[in-house]
């Protein structure tokens, strides 16, 4: 069995930026691969209101994949809302969508609210906003989102990412029978993406007909 890992977080801004270059990428894997996605958690709970210091190194980042990538942000949220670190709540969000179906349509939901309509995905209620935006049973979703069983699953998610070779997100990891491997993440190019990913199944057939 062969899985490509995707290890990201719906509040991290460079998986954003890379999101258009990564659906090439997953409508363009070679048969008999599938992607499985992995939240990596970057800032677990807190109530606690984002140091000033830190508000301008991310709004700093945001400019740079602006530059770099051409990615679109609205920057009246930092002016807007009350910014705390905390991604955890998004996590969560996600893993309660994909119990009704809709896991990827509830990062980008987040992803949009969070960089392009200044809203904050680290608050429940704009979680469950979104929800509601979303057509999903909102009772469901606002019980999922703050139940141990979706809880427990982040945390499993959080520790799988420590233990993958990665060292940041995104990051791609390719599980070729139990054997992980990093792969290249190139924000601008998903042929440098397929071509690494290509590269390990080769060698797994070579060591095949070797054997």
């Amino acid at each position: 069995m062969t899985t490509l890992y995707y290890f990201h977080d719906p509040m991290c801004s460079w998986c954003w930026g890379y999101k258009p270059t990564a659906q090439q990428l997953f409508t363009s894997l070679p048969r008999g691969v599938q992607r499985t996605n992995v939240l990596g958690g970057l800032a677990p709970d807190s109530d606690e209101p984002m140091p000033a210091e830190q508000r301008t190194a991310i709004a700093s980042y945001w400019r740079h994949i602006a530059e770099k990538l051409g990615t679109k942000f609205n920057y009246d949220f930092w002016d807007q809302c009350e910014p705390r670190r905390s991604t955890y709540p998004a996590c969560r969000a996600v893993l309660a969508a994909a119990r009704q179906g809709k896991e990827e349509a509830m990062i980008l939901a987040i992803q949009e609210a969070y960089y392009l309509r200044a809203q904050n995905p680290s608050d429940n209620s704009t979680l469950i906003a979104l929800a509601t935006e979303l057509e999903l049973e909102s009772e469901r979703f606002a019980a999922d989102l703050n139940s141990a069983d979706v809880n427990n699953e982040l945390r499993r998610q959080v520790l799988f990412a420590r233990q993958s070779p990665i060292s940041g997100f995104p990051s791609l990891v390719l599980d070729i029978d139990g054997i992980r491997s990093p792969i290249t993440v190139d924000y601008e190019d998903h042929t440098t993406s397929l071509r690494d990913i290509n590269a390990r199944l080769n060698e797994q057939q070579a060591n095949l007909h070797s054997n």
